[in-house]
């Protein structure tokens, strides 16, 4: 997502430039579907949930579509998730009305996910905020927070064992403002973050490689509790990638729930995550575990 993988990861060259050329295709194939679609029962694009009745003139390139594809055909960086994991959430794009799109983390694939979502709401949150500044001054028009962490990876294990001991940690309690007696629960994101409705949720920050990084288990938690109170329709599709290290999959397993896994590719693995509201009552309301 970053740049702390940028620099642990390498990437072939002719991987990369593959990866590019895809993106930039994925892009334009995007652009020339919007741009021609006129009557027909299937939407393509969060931004085409109403395209009865849109003037032609709507299904012009966004300018940040246009910029996207200049930078992926441009730029010899690409996004750290290969197609196949990209193809995904693009799916789920294409199928939403208009979308809330919160991704935490902040970097090269950035740009991408905004230009996916045109029209929509994309939010993006960052550990880093000197990281945050970097991107932004490459890319004003994104919108993006800093987000404080309270947790560690070295804890993950003991976070995980002792969460069902704290009563605001519990599926039928926990909530997230405010909430500094659950660790797991991210209290300091902006006003914005806790009162909108999120369709998708990206998970592939924070760091989570060493022991003193934060870890990715408050997002997952979060995740889980925010798709848990989805008041409206539908469930949340939340995305996590890299599967393939051991705190990600003991986190998804405990909070999001094997069951609810629809799909993967690669080191990507896809939630949908029903409303407690819309889950069956009874022993779940006493339950301490979340699957």
């Amino acid at each position: 997502m970053k740049r702390e993988d940028l620099k642990t990861r390498l990437f072939h060259p002719e991987r990369k430039w593959f990866l590019a050329a895809a993106i930039t295709g994925l892009l334009v194939g995007a652009v020339l579907i919007s741009g021609s679609i006129r009557d027909t029962d299937n939407p393509l694009f969060c931004s085409l949930a109403s395209y009865k009745t849109r003037a032609a003139s709507s299904y012009d390139p966004t300018p940040i579509q246009l910029k996207a594809i200049v930078h992926y055909a441009t730029s010899r960086t690409v996004p750290q998730q290969n197609l196949a994991e990209i193809s995904i959430s693009l799916e789920v794009l294409k199928s939403k009305a208009p979308c809330n799109f919160l991704v935490f983390g902040l970097g090269h694939d950035s740009l991408m996910w905004e230009s996916l979502n045109p029209r929509g709401k994309t939010l993006f949150l960052e550990e880093d905020p000197t990281w945050v500044q970097t991107v932004l001054k490459g890319a004003p028009f994104l919108r993006a927070h800093h987000v404080p962490y309270r947790t560690h990876l070295s804890e993950a294990d003991d976070l995980r064992n002792t969460y069902r001991s704290e009563p605001n940690c519990s599926p039928n309690k926990a909530y997230l403002r405010g909430n500094e007696k659950c660790k797991l629960a991210l209290t300091g994101m902006p006003d914005e973050v806790y009162d909108t409705e999120w369709d998708l949720i990206m998970i592939d920050a924070p760091r989570g490689y060493f022991a003193e990084a934060p870890g990715r288990m408050g997002a997952i938690f979060s995740a889980a509790v925010m798709a848990r109170h989805r008041k409206g329709s539908g469930v949340t599709h939340v995305f996590l990638h890299d599967m393939d290290r051991r705190v990600e999959k003991m986190f998804a397993e405990e909070f999001l729930c094997r069951k609810y896994r629809v799909n993967y590719a690669g080191r990507l693995w896809h939630f949908e995550i029903p409303s407690a509201a819309n889950v069956s009552r009874g022993v779940e309301d006493n339950s301490v575990r979340f699957c």
